[in-house]
């Protein structure tokens, strides 16, 4: 069992570096990835309730995946206390504004092509 606790509003973004992210979101058509990038668009979102939107058990395999194809996603730690009261550390994904813009930009092409059919 990990024993280091993340300090408060830590990123998972420094673990992931940027020099990993492409420069552009190529897009998908996933179902579970656009449920994804549909939530995280309005608020930032919960592991737990990343889950239950994609509709399945491995959020984070999720984010990684969108992560590969672009996106930098960041998971923000918070310090909330569990039930029994005792501090826990869940993430929140929230986008970056320059994901906003590969989003849109992915969204005008896509919305263009399908016009030009």
């Amino acid at each position: 069992m990990k024993s280091a606790r993340p300090s408060e509003g830590k990123t998972s973004a420094a673990r992931h570096g940027d020099s990993k992210a492409r420069a552009e979101f190529l897009g998908t058509d996933n179902p579970r990835h656009l449920r994804v990038i549909q939530a995280v668009t309005v608020r930032p979102v919960p592991r737990e309730e990343l889950d239950r939107v994609a509709g399945c058990s491995n959020g984070p395999d999720l984010v990684a995946e969108l992560r590969r194809l672009g996106l930098e996603l960041p998971c923000c730690r918070t310090r909330k206390l569990d039930r029994d009261l005792f501090p826990v550390f869940p993430g929140v994904y929230h986008l970056t504004d320059r994901d906003r813009r590969k989003l849109t930009a992915w969204k005008r092409q896509r919305s263009a092509e399908r016009g030009s059919q």
